[in-house]
């Protein structure tokens, strides 16, 4: 193996100005929310609302009816794969990207494993299956039925085997902008009509699941440069040495400051450490903030344990491409929280990106302000 001083080294700077090229913030990009999504690997959705405004800070011209229309077209949808988080994905990463994780979700049941004492996953998983498929159901409906079947078992470790052992979508309207509904889940393969085993030739059938090697250059391409080890948070995997092995002969290699070992796609944007970043208000769980082993690149020293509060995330606004502030948006009024002192310029330009927010996102039809105060208590 080569040696620790022959690759280069990219400081946090470099860093952090390849990844927000890669994550569509140095400038808003022109492409379809179908396209960001399938380049992002996904939007982390926790909460209805924020898959539209990560959407809102990297594309122009976005709409929230645009990803909506996705939503109800089933073009795109929310379901359980990366660190076992709900994730918003194009139809085709749906079906072909929960397989990539789905030994992490069969181990994820061993820590229930107490609570499902006497149970069969594998007759759990196809009572589970004829039930959500006949119709979509909640997860409390899930529960109860599976419940007729092992009544000594623990509920919560019922709900999570079900939730593990198959591809849950969460089922229109729920995550569709300005509509609400219940959580009513189904699996994948229900709702974009590709069954895994077609009963006939002509049936249509699933796509075949993407390879670790194929995941390593989108993971790459998105969030980039990275670790082995970087991967692996994002992805809530193990074991991705031998991919990044395999795939070394193509790939771009560098060390951070710390010596860290990091591949690349050859060809992908690296700009220089001095690039303008604009102002981006990011919310909730964005995957800038959750992708990385090391946070540095994005979150400075200053902000780290900054933009949580026990396990929720605030929402943050970067500024010259890292954590800098806080903000809510709430009646039409932004609020912003700033983490450091920031330059006269860098302020207009963050309430310049903030009415802009105001505009195309807030509820009271574009109507409200920018304000500085205080946001977490």
């Amino acid at each position: 193996m080569a040696s620790r001083t022959a690759h280069p080294v990219l400081d946090t700077r470099s860093l952090n100005r390849a990844t927000l090229a890669r994550q569509l913030l140095l400038s808003r990009a022109a492409l379809s929310a179908q396209d960001a999504v399938a380049h992002l690997l996904g939007l982390q959705a926790q909460n209805v609302k924020p898959p539209y405004f990560q959407l809102h800070a990297r594309l122009a011209g976005f709409r929230p009816a645009e990803l909506a229309e996705l939503m109800e077209s089933r073009q795109v949808v929310r379901m359980v794969t990366m660190r076992s988080t709900i994730h918003t994905h194009t139809a085709h990463d749906a079906l072909t990207l929960r397989p990539l994780v789905q030994g992490a979700r069969d181990r994820e049941v061993n820590y229930f494993r107490k609570g499902l004492v006497g149970v069969d996953l594998e007759r759990l998983g196809e009572l589970a299956r004829a039930f959500v498929e006949a119709e979509p159901r909640t997860m409390g409906e899930i529960r109860e039925e599976l419940l007729t079947q092992w009544p000594d078992a623990d509920p919560q470790s019922l709900s999570i085997a079900a939730r593990c052992r198959l591809p849950l979508v969460q089922v229109t309207p729920r995550g569709v902008w300005g509509r609400s509904g219940q959580v009513r889940l189904t699996t994948v393969e229900q709702w974009l009509d590709t069954p895994a085993a077609p009963s006939a030739p002509s049936a249509p059938s699933a796509p075949a699941p993407q390879t670790v090697d194929d995941v390593v250059l989108r993971y790459l391409g998105a969030f980039g440069p990275a670790s082995v080890k970087d991967m692996q948070v994002w992805a809530g995997l193990t074991r991705l040495r031998e991919a990044f092995e395999r795939l070394r002969p193509q790939l771009a290699v560098f060390r951070d400051e710390n010596g860290v070992e990091l591949f690349d796609l050859p060809d992908a944007p690296r700009p220089d450490a001095a690039t303008p970043a604009p102002p981006r208000f990011l919310p909730e769980f964005d995957n800038l903030l959750l992708s990385h082993a090391d946070r540095t690149r994005v979150v400075a020293p200053e902000a780290k344990g900054r933009t949580w509060v026990g396990n929720q995330s605030y929402r943050t606004l970067l500024v010259d491409g890292f954590v800098g502030g806080l903000w809510r948006l709430e009646a039409g009024t932004l609020t912003v929280e700033l983490l450091g002192k920031v330059s006269k310029t860098d302020k207009e330009e963050i309430v310049a990106e903030g009415e802009r927010l105001i505009a195309d996102m807030a509820d009271e039809d574009g109507r409200g302000s920018v304000r500085f105060g205080s946001i977490s208590g």
